[in-house]
């Protein structure tokens, strides 16, 4: 059910301020989970004495610190050369002061400044530090500094779900700046205190921003060190500095991934490895298509381990068993591990032969709750938020779980959720309304109420209406990775897209003359008295809300400062089941409205991995519709990454339901949920 699940990969590009180009870069698209702790890129520091931080690099030449380049593309318009942009870093440690130095040099023709120190982070040219000095097996707390010519802050560490960071601040933080010709240099020290120990690894990584003069408006070049993303959020996107010992040899070790059965495609694409003697000691290594990886590490005895606890491999998953293996790395040699076997742990299933709705009861109720809690556990889903519907109300409404895995702080019935995608509904309700007094023509060209100036050299983007968004047909891609583009011309076919909707929301926002939070209150919460229900950050919903878990491990809140009418919404189940049942009461619309909301728009094309047999799959106006062997269904799905949720109402049975859960694997409860209450063992093409 793919689209039914449609998922918000990453935040509009568009807003570049920092917490939103954070998650931008969190949710890229990928193919497997995110890993926990680090990045695949691995660096060493070792000690250095008589450093002064002046921007002056004379006295870090006799250290002998190699020079790590600062070279993968994260997002945005690649650089035209390296003389256009590339960078490289050395770091080194005095453990008398407790200190980290580092020494960051951009190469970069056109340097940019800007005086204003309120300025988006990325309005010139800069540099970001990402700093996880704990590095807890647990997970930990990102510092982030931002770094400029003529200022260097730190990003506010309160709304951090690691109280360990908390009372960070600048004090122990210096940093220069100093242009050199053609080069940038960003010299600093940072006062680890105990946390700087010989032989451990921390979280680090940078991020360097490009601006031009010379470039187009708004084109921005960026280069990181480590490949993976939302590493001011999430400790797993940082790369590995080991704190080196010099008086410990280095080794090599190589080896070999397999799976037990064979008939599994592929490999996890990292493995980690810890020293047994030192657990302050470990990093993950990368692991080719092939299955092979290799790495550098102080000689000694390290343990195995897989960095996920799910393979994921074309819509199966695999949970994967502990692995147990020690190897021993020698000084100044090269070790051949042997072959590392992964097995997989047998798979959950609760489905009965037949759904156990309609005619929901006590009993009924009990089955459920030992339903939820064997499916949360088994892949790991912190919390879980849900409500079942039948006959036009609400019959059951539970929380399971926790807000934040390392907090342990239980989810309630206050308790609110990242909706995602499931956001586009309400604000198609909200078109819908403004459709039916006229005050927004659905087939009226938008450029005609406001132009975008973005896709303006693509004079197709005028064939651009408010039902092709709503529908799926606009042409835009789900999310623009730098400049936005047509895949297809506008109308022609389907394709998800989060893009529309936020150009759609600017051109609602303007022929109302309204900002779109009060367009939001008038025509949709207030009219269906939608409680407990916020598109952007207030003080009771940086109370409320839970925490997001890639895997096991918590995310930091980052609550939206402006409503994204594609995914910022933040709700939990018995309140969306009140805009839910408006929609099957057909509540708040004229039932010509809703015949147009519910008409058939766009044949939704699912990929064989997802196809389910005997089920097609349609978009009405913001609405998913199915028709398949239980009759007709409409609802959503909504994935932020680390918040997955799902409404469905089945209108010939009468019966639905909605399910938030603040997990990456959330997907996994939603589906067997589905089959639980409702389909029973159908025959998946996935098995």
């Amino acid at each position: 059910m793919k689209n039914l699940k449609q998922s918000l990969k990453k935040r509009p590009y568009a807003l570049l301020v920092l917490w939103l180009v954070s998650l931008l870069w969190a949710y890229g698209a990928q193919a497997k989970p995110k890993p926990l702790f680090s990045n695949g890129a691995v660096a060493y520091a070792y000690p250095v004495n008589g450093i002064t931080v002046d921007g002056n690099l004379a006295d870090w030449a006799s250290k002998g610190l190699k020079k790590y380049p600062i070279k993968e593309i994260p997002f945005g318009k690649p650089s035209r050369n390296e003389a256009d942009l590339s960078a490289y870093f050395q770091a080194g440690y005095d453990l008398a002061t407790q200190s980290l130095y580092i020494a960051v040099v951009v190469t970069d023709d056109s340097h940019m400044v800007v005086t204003d120190k309120n300025a988006a982070w990325n309005a010139q040219d800069t540099y970001m530090l990402y700093l996880d000095a704990k590095h807890s097996p647990k997970g930990s707390g990102v510092l982030l500094y931002e770094i400029s010519q003529n200022n260097q802050k730190m990003l506010d560490p309160s709304d951090s779900w690691d109280p360990s960071v908390w009372n960070a601040t600048m004090q122990n933080v210096k940093f220069t700046f100093k242009r050199q010709g053609n080069k940038s240099i960003y010299e600093g020290v940072v006062k680890l205190g105990t946390q700087l120990q010989v032989g451990k690894t921390i979280g680090m990584d940078h991020l360097i921003a490009d601006r031009d003069k010379t470039e187009a408006k708004g084109t921005v070049s960026y280069v990181s060190w480590g490949s993976e993303g939302g590493k001011s959020r999430m400790p797993g996107r940082l790369g590995d500095l080991i704190i080196a010992n010099p008086n410990v040899a280095m080794g090599t070790i190589k080896g070999k991934l397999a799976w037990k059965d064979q008939s599994i495609e592929g490999v996890p694409g990292r493995i980690r490895l810890t020293s047994t003697t030192n657990p302050a000691l470990w990093t993950q290594v990368d692991v080719n298509k092939q299955g092979e990886f290799s790495a550098k590490l102080p000689a000694g005895t390290y343990k195995m381990g897989a960095v996920w606890n799910f393979y994921y491999k074309k819509g199966k998953s695999y949970k994967i068993a502990p692995l147990s293996q020690k190897i021993t790395i020698k000084a100044n040699q090269v070790t051949q591990a042997p072959l590392i076997k992964l097995a997989t742990l047998p798979k959950i299933d609760m489905i009965p032969d037949k759904g156990i709705l309609p005619a929901f009861s006590t009993s009924k109720a009990k089955q459920l709750d030992k339903f939820i809690e064997a499916y949360r556990d088994h892949y790991g889903i912190p919390g879980v938020s849900l409500a079942l519907i039948e006959k036009g109300k609400v019959v059951y409404h539970k929380t399971y779980g926790i807000k934040n895995n390392l907090s342990g702080a239980k989810v309630t019935d206050e308790t609110l959720f990242e909706a995602a995608s499931i956001t586009k509904p309400v604000f198609g309700f909200v078109v819908c309304r403004l459709a039916e007094r006229g005050i927004i023509d659905l087939d009226k060209p938008l450029y005609q109420y406001l132009p975008f100036e973005d896709i303006a050299y693509d004079k197709r983007y005028k064939l651009i209406t408010a039902r092709y968004v709503l529908s799926h047909r606009t042409g835009f891609p789900n999310w623009a990775n730098g400049k936005i583009d047509l895949k297809f011309t506008p109308g022609t076919k389907y394709g998800y897209s989060g893009e529309g909707f936020e150009y759609l929301k600017r051109v609602v926002a303007k022929i109302t003359g309204k900002d779109i939070s009060t367009v939001l209150r008038e025509e949709v919460l207030e009219p269906l008295n939608l409680q407990n229900t916020y598109f952007m950050k207030n003080e009771r919903l940086a109370k409320v809300v839970a925490n997001g878990h890639d895997g096991i491990y918590p995310s930091r809140i980052v609550l939206p400062e402006a409503p994204g009418m594609a995914w910022s919404m933040h709700t939990e189940a018995k309140s969306f089941a009140t805009f839910a049942l408006a929609l099957r009461n057909r509540k708040g619309l004229k039932p010509e409205t809703y015949d147009k909301m519910f008409k058939i728009n766009t044949n939704v094309v699912v990929d064989k991995e997802y196809a389910r047999p005997g089920v097609k799959e349609f978009f009405g106006l913001s609405i998913w519709m199915e028709k398949g062997p239980f009759g007709e269904a409409f609802g959503h799905g909504g994935n932020n990454g680390d918040f997955k949720c799902q409404f469905k109402m089945y209108k010939d049975l009468d019966v639905g339901f909605v399910v938030f859960t603040n997990s990456s694997n959330g997907d996994q409860l939603h589906e067997a949920l589905d089959k639980y209450l409702v389909t029973g063992k159908l025959k998946d093409t996935k098995e």
